[in-house]
Order: C-alpha cells, then sequence, then structure tokens
C-alpha cells in the first residue's frame, strides 16, 4: 500500500477510537476523580496492549535509550494530558470540547516542524493557521456562555499541548515494537496517576462505570495509539498529526448523538473552520529529487516498499525486523517525512 494512503488509514483509525472515547469519557467519568479516571483508562490500555506485542523476528524492540523519552511521553501524554481532558470534561461542553482537540495537530506540527525539520510549506501553514482560528473562536463561544465553561475549555487546551508534545516524542520510538510502546506507556501512565488518586483519597467508582472506563482505555487509549505510532511511521509526525485532527469530529458527533445539543453558531463556524484546516492538510503534494545517505538502522520493513533492497539467505516475506543497511540513493519520488525521508530543504 502507498505510504500516504497506508499513514492516512492508521492514523484514521487512531482518530476513530480515540474520537469516539472522548463523549464516553465524559459520560462516564461522571464524579470520577480525574486521576482515578485517567489511571483506569490507562489501565485498559496496559491489558490491552500485553496482547499488542509482536514477536522480536517481527517489530524492532525497546532499547536503554529510550527510557527517559518514554517517561516523558508518560509525564505528557498520560498523566497531564488525561487528567486536563477529564477536569475540562466535567466543566465544559463535549462537543466543543471535542473539537478544541483539533489544536493538538497544530502543536504536532510545530514541534516536528522545529524538532524534526519535517517539511512545512505554504499550505501547511494555512492549515494550521486555520485551525488556529477556529480554536479562537471555540474559545469565544464558550466565554459567552460562563467563565466555568470557559476554564473547562482551557484545561482541554491544556490537554492538547501536552498530546502535542507526547506526539512528538513519540516519533522517536516509532521504529520500535508499538505493543510494546504503549504497554510501557501505560503502566507509568497507571502508576503516576494511581498514586496520586490515592495521595489525594479519590474513591473508586462502582463496577459498571469502572469496566466501562477500562473498555474505553484499551480502545480509546490502547488500540488508538498502536495506530497512531504505525501512522508516524509510514508518514511522519506533522501530518499524523494532521490526520488525527478529525477524532474531535468523530468525538462532537457522537456526544451530539448521545443527547447534547449545545450547537450555537460559534460552535458551527469554530468546527466548519477546524474541517477546512484538515482538509488543507490532506491535500499537500510532495515531491522532488533527493538524496538517501548511507544508513544502518533496525525496523519492521518489508522487500516490496523500493527502500528495502539487501538479501537474505532466505528471503522472509511480509513484514520483519532486523539490523540492515541502505546504501547511497538519489531518486525522484512523492513521499513524506517518514523515518527514510528525513531530509531538509
Amino acid at each position: 500500500m502507498n505510504p500516504v494512503v497506508r499513514g492516512g488509514v492508521l492514523a484514521l483509525l487512531a482518530a476513530a477510537l480515540f474520537g469516539l472515547s472522548t463523549p464516553f469519557v465524559q459520560a462516564w467519568g461522571q464524579g470520577v476523580g480525574p486521576f482515578t479516571t485517567a489511571a483506569l483508562l490507562y489501565a485498559g490500555a496496559a491489558l490491552i496492549a500485553v496482547f499488542l506485542r509482536k514477536p522480536k523476528d517481527r517489530e524492532a524492540q525497546l532499547q536503554p535509550g529510550d527510557a527517559r523519552r518514554l517517561l516523558a511521553m508518560a509525564l505528557f501524554g498520560a498523566v497531564i494530558g488525561p487528567v486536563a481532558l477529564v477536569w475540562g470534561l466535567q466543566r465544559t461542553s463535549g462537543v466543543s470540547a471535542s473539537l478544541m482537540l483539533t489544536l493538538e495537530a497544530v502543536v504536532t506540527a510545530l514541534l516536528a516542524w522545529r524538532l524534526y525539520g519535517e517539511t512545512v510549506d505554504k499550505r501547511v501553514v494555512l492549515a494550521m493557521g486555520t485551525l488556529l482560528v477556529g480554536g479562537v473562536v471555540l474559545a469565544l463561544d464558550q466565554a459567552f456562555q460562563g467563565g466555568v465553561q470557559l476554564m473547562g475549555l482551557l484545561a482541554v487546551t491544556a490537554a492538547t499541548v501536552a498530546w502535542g508534545i507526547d506526539n512528538t516524542l513519540s516519533k522517536g520510538v516509532a521504529d520500535r515494537d508499538p505493543g510494546q510502546v504503549v504497554l510501557v506507556k501505560a503502566v507509568l501512565g497507571l502508576s503516576a496517576t494511581g498514586l496520586l488518586a490515592w495521595w489525594r483519597a479519590e474513591p473508586l467508582p462502582a463496577e459498571l462505570p469502572m469496566v466501562m472506563l477500562l473498555l474505553i482505555g484499551a480502545s480509546g487509549y490502547g488500540l488508538s495509539l498502536r495506530f497512531y505510532l504505525l501512522a508516524q511511521r509510514a508518514f511522519g509526525a506533522a501530518r499524523t498529526g494532521s490526520v488525527f485532527a478529525f477524532a474531535p469530529f468523530i468525538g462532537a458527533v457522537a456526544a451530539f448523538a448521545l443527547g447534547e445539543r449545545t450547537v450555537s453558531p460559534y460552535l458551527a463556524l469554530g468546527g466548519l473552520l477546524m474541517l477546512m484546516g484538515v482538509l488543507l492538510h490532506l491535500a499537500e503534494s510532495h515531491a522532488h529529487e533527493h538524496g538517501h545517505e548511507w544508513l544502518e538502522h533496525e525496523h519492521a520493513h518489508r522487500h516490496d516498499d523500493g527502500d528495502h533492497t539487501h538479501s537474505h539467505t532466505s528471503m522472509p516475506s511480509g513484514p520483519h525486523s532486523h539490523w540492515h543497511r541502505h546504501d547511497p540513493l538519489t531518486h525522484t519520488h512523492a513521499h513524506v517525512p517518514d523515518i527514510h525521508h528525513g531530509h531538509t530543504h
């Protein structure tokens, strides 16, 4: 499959699972402390991650040098992000909170541009600007409804920044076994939020809400993260974040279907601007002559993708992982900033 199509499909799967989780977290997390809710979500993610791991000959394994990055990912993505989201969801509209999460794409794209040198052309800048204006419109909509609504939306905004940082950090382990990354991050997040919930003496919810939050965590925070990491591997952090921006629209539709009817003209305008920004991102095309330098690394790969031409004594079929070498090569084709196209412009 074309890497752009593959990355887009994987990012959309991640977006659908995470987007649907937002209104359900709001519904089943009512009256549950934010740290307890986050702990249950990542407990569910950890449980599903046990079954997501691949053998060593299929996926590259995490290395000791990944520890600091994983700790930072857990801090921003498994503690600050979900806790701020849960606190915000208890104080603002589920529809507007879901749409505000689209700004995560802006944070991710900016960080990917600055830290990894991913291509950001005029179309991408216009798309991010449109998303940002849409977020401002949503903030105005909530400001007109009162301070409590606005504070909730600001907390959701803090969650988007935290997850944008997490998304950017996760690119550094996108070539590792995604099941292993999900498991480690989920266990770290569960440990931190569980201890904070115990320290704050937050009570456990009833059995049904507890089970539902575990299931939401397994799909929206476990499976979703696995698909997100695979999408980053296929076409980079910024573009994955852009396609993932569909998640808030899915969440907003789900919140509306669940009975929320707080739709105002400002909310509709903000949502429309964000949708335009996402479509501008997806319409980007990038091709030019570029060179690949000599490189040795390990990651899951196939031999029918045009980039992996090394030989085996017995040629494996399908994806496999081992240490391999890329010889210098110069060619022209449409590409995206995946792990083999990190060149500058």
